[in-house]
């Protein structure tokens, strides 16, 4: 078997796949220290400059003095704290949805809404470039699996008009990883509940970011939000938010659900209190600190002004989330490689990630750039246009 792994890793490493995990020293800040060497960075999902901010620093320190280090138990168990619950009302509240359930990830948070909703006898509906914990969660959860093509919203009618099945649930991001394009929320919820299909929306890279004070790509006011009992909205809290974790907001039956039967959360120990209590403190500042957001808003407006005119083609973006088209999995490594030796970190983001020939640099802005930041990268880039 060893022989076969390690042929398999060098055809990998021959493709240009061959990935490797860089060392950080330090926080995370768009000027960081990685294996020894500094670079401005345009790598991370602190879209909101929190990860390092000294209101949080604080609230870890005082969440770790109030409740330990450790849950020590699942929450269904004795690790549910007054932390968790806490921060659970509050997110609710943000997002105008009746409850939210917290999750040690993501992916955790989208295995257990699917899995608990969906099974043999039903059908999953989900765009074509969703993130990979929703195709996994899909798969897992042994319900038909139907993709309809990116953003292709009559062609997913057609795929609901024609479906017979207990239940139906469409699954999507909100804002798409790779891409940073958006899914026409609106829209998805109409059809779902014209057809009785729930929605998942996975609004990993707009909760923050997205509406003028951070709620994301669906704020519902509550008058509103009893209209809507088909949306589930999961959201993640180690990107804007700055911390670690997840959670899903929908109605209460739902929630309940979740607890009662979502494996991912039943069956492993809660996340430390001292990171609930941690996002209290983040959600104050997303709620108060729109400046953040309007910081951001400039610097992705003067990022695509000045890239306009590169050979790679910009994909159309207004969130943090800038793809660099470079085509081939080598083509975007070495553009990497050479924006490294200029000091700059720019992942390449290459197949199975994203398809064939549409590999890129995905620059990723965040609110504690600045614009000499913004211009140094586009002065590099223009220069390795016009050299290499």
């Amino acid at each position: 078997m060893l022989p076969d792994l390690t042929e398999a890793l060098q055809q990998r490493k021959l493709e240009g796949l061959y990935r490797t995990r860089p060392i950080l020293k330090g926080p995370q800040a768009p000027h960081i220290t990685i294996d020894g060497r500094n670079f401005l960075a345009f790598c991370s999902n602190d879209y909101l400059g929190l990860a390092n901010h000294p209101a949080l620093i604080a609230a870890a320190a005082e969440g770790a003095q109030r409740y330990g280090v450790g849950a020590g138990a699942s929450h269904l168990i004795s690790g549910h704290s007054w932390a968790h619950h806490a921060l659970e009302i509050a997110l609710a509240d943000y997002v105008g949805l009746a409850r939210a359930l917290l999750f040690s990830t993501g992916y955790m948070a989208n295995m257990a809404v699917v899995t608990a909703l969906v099974g043999r006898e039903d059908t999953i509906f989900a765009d074509r470039l969703n993130h990979a914990s929703l195709n996994d969660a899909a798969l897992l959860s042994r319900a038909r699996f139907v993709r309809y093509p990116h953003l292709d919203l009559a062609a997913l009618e057609k795929q609901l008009k024609t479906t017979r099945t207990r239940r139906k649930l469409v699954i999507t991001d909100a804002v798409f990883s790779m891409d940073g394009d958006q899914a026409p929320v609106a829209e998805l919820l109409a059809l779902c509940q014209r057809f009785d299909a729930w929605l998942l929306l996975d609004d990993a890279h707009g909760f923050g970011v997205l509406d003028a004070q951070g709620r994301g790509s669906l704020y519902i006011p509550r008058e509103v939000a009893r209209d809507v009992p088909h949306l589930i909205y999961m959201a993640t809290l180690g990107k804007a938010a700055g911390v670690s974790g997840a959670f899903v907001a929908a109605q209460a039956p739902v929630v309940e659900t979740l607890i009662q039967h979502g494996r991912t959360y039943g069956y492993t120990t809660a996340a430390a209190p001292l990171l609930a209590h941690t996002l209290l403190a983040s959600l104050q500042l997303m709620r108060q600190d729109n400046w953040r957001r309007e910081r951001l808003a400039q610097l992705i407006a003067r990022l695509r002004q000045k890239l306009q005119t590169l050979p790679w083609e910009l994909l159309p973006s207004v969130t943090p989330i800038q793809p660099l088209l470079a085509g081939t999995s080598q083509q975007a490594v070495r553009l990497d490689q050479a924006l490294r030796e200029r000091g700059i970190w720019v992942p390449a983001i290459r197949p199975p990630t994203v398809p064939q020939g549409m590999a890129r640099l995905r620059i990723s802005l965040s609110a504690a750039h600045t614009e000499e930041d913004v211009d140094q990268l586009s002065a590099v880039l223009h220069d390795l246009a016009s050299c290499c």
